[in-house]
């Protein structure tokens, strides 16, 4: 879904558009495109060859547990402001400082920007480090794979830290008096 950079009516322009899961080709094997994506952005000349999006993004994700490996969705809305310039080839022969404003830049090529390139950066940064169906995931036994959220094993932790066997004695020996 490309936007021609050089059709612009004018020196701003609206979008609202929505685009479908299937757009999205699942690249990431990290999340999953659940709901259709629902895009509002405002696209402006800045002079010379940038341009400036600003917006809005509401989508569903589908994730995986980072602990018990059930699917989740994780609802994700995100403003952005972004100052897109033309992306040149980078001859790699001069150092450069990264200043603020560069973090907030993006490259087009040939006139045209990839919505879809857009939106899928947005949901890579709304992305948890640690994506957790819930809080108290209790995740899964590490002898049997039951997920301990649906039912509970009868495995016991077969390794005991041999730190703490002098502790352990304590407590035997506590009992037996």
């Amino acid at each position: 879904m490309l936007l021609d950079l050089h059709k612009l009516r004018g020196d701003r322009e609206h979008i609202e558009r929505t685009y479908p899961p299937s757009v999205f080709d699942p690249q990431d094997p990290n999340y999953r495109v659940a709901s259709p994506v629902e895009l509002r952005a405002a696209v402006q000349k800045l002079g010379g060859d940038a341009f400036g999006v600003s917006g809005h993004v509401k989508a569903r994700l589908e994730l995986e547990c980072g602990r018990c490996l059930e699917p989740f969705g994780l609802p994700v809305e995100a403003d952005f402001d972004l100052r897109y310039v033309p992306a040149v080839a980078n001859t790699g022969e001069e150092e450069q400082e990264v200043g603020d404003e560069d973090l907030s830049t993006a490259f087009y090529r040939e006139g045209m920007l990839d919505l879809v390139d857009l939106l899928r950066e947005q949901f890579v940064l709304a992305l948890p480090m640690k994506p957790l169906c819930s809080e108290d995931c209790r995740g899964l036994c590490p002898q049997c794979g039951t997920n301990l959220n649906k039912t509970q094993c009868a495995c016991t932790p077969a390794w005991e830290d041999p730190r703490l066997a002098a502790l352990k004695s304590l407590l035997t020996q506590e009992k037996e008096n």
